[in-house]
């Protein structure tokens, strides 16, 4: 794996170079112990909050690869090569983040023989073994979800996440909701992400009334481009403009899935 930014040590190895503290607690970047990574996000809108399955749809896991993908994104540990038509990312730091999924994917990269695409990052993250129960056991960690199983035809027994504590969810749609229904001028560069993911994984229409998405159609439409961005840290827009990049793919992603 080539990394960004690097130094030679004196027996000729390449190390890599660890960005600066500050570069990681950019305010329009962080995640606190307050809210959720995108990947959890995702998660809490995808699932139906009583029954605790999925709403979204068998591709959902696309999004939350994605997700995934636009978190390390949003959190300088990679970067898309600007340069190259495949859009191949390149490690910037293997330094955990200190959340399981992020830090196994971000080892994936870390230890990965060559580089590759955005799209081919998404596969492999949306295909970690058990990705929904990884995502919801840090929910239920979180006091949000709890685990709980049930019979599928009375035979089958699944694993179901329903939601105990509705507010962080709450929270999430009022922010979607304020980005896509007013006209405010500045949204966070993570909102921005995570209205883009949701928009393409069908997930906006499983919380809101789809004849009131398609009248704010040109909204999200100037969200999804970048256009809103307020007054964010130009850091901040440039890895928010790349984890973009994620979303635009993952239409082709989860359409070459269902017809093969």
């Amino acid at each position: 794996m080539r990394f960004l930014h690097s130094r030679i040590d004196s027996m000729g190895n390449e190390l890599p170079i660890l960005l600066g503290w500050k570069l990681f607690q950019e305010d329009d970047l962080m995640v606190t112990p307050d809210n959720l990574y995108l990947h959890e996000e995702i998660m809490l809108l995808a699932l139906r909050d009583k029954e605790g399955t999925i709403a979204a749809g068998p591709t959902y896991q696309y999004a939350v690869g994605a997700a995934v993908l636009a978190e390390l994104l949003l959190s300088q540990r990679i970067v898309v090569d600007q340069s190259n038509k495949k859009k191949l990312v390149d490690l910037v730091s293997p330094a955990p983040l200190g959340e399981p999924l992020l830090d196994e994917c971000l080892e994936k990269i870390t230890t990965a023989k060559r580089r590759a695409a955005l799209q081919t990052w998404v596969s492999r993250f949306a295909a970690v073994k058990n990705l929904k129960h990884l995502v919801a056991k840090r929910l239920c960690q979180r006091g949000i979800l709890r685990a709980d199983e049930d019979k599928v035809l009375l035979i089958f027994t699944r694993k179901i996440y329903p939601e105990v504590n509705p507010e962080p969810e709450r929270k999430l749609i009022e922010r979607l909701r304020e980005a896509i229904f007013t006209d405010a001028p500045d949204i966070d560069p993570r909102t921005v992400v995570l209205v883009s993911l949701a928009n393409s994984a069908g997930i906006l229409s499983v919380v809101f009334d789809k004849k009131m998405l398609k009248a704010r159609k040109a909204r999200i439409e100037r969200i999804v481009n970048g256009e809103i961005t307020g007054k964010a840290a130009q850091q901040a827009i440039q890895a928010m403009q790349a984890a973009i990049m994620v979303t635009v793919i993952m239409p082709a992603i989860m359409t070459t899935t269902i017809h093969h």
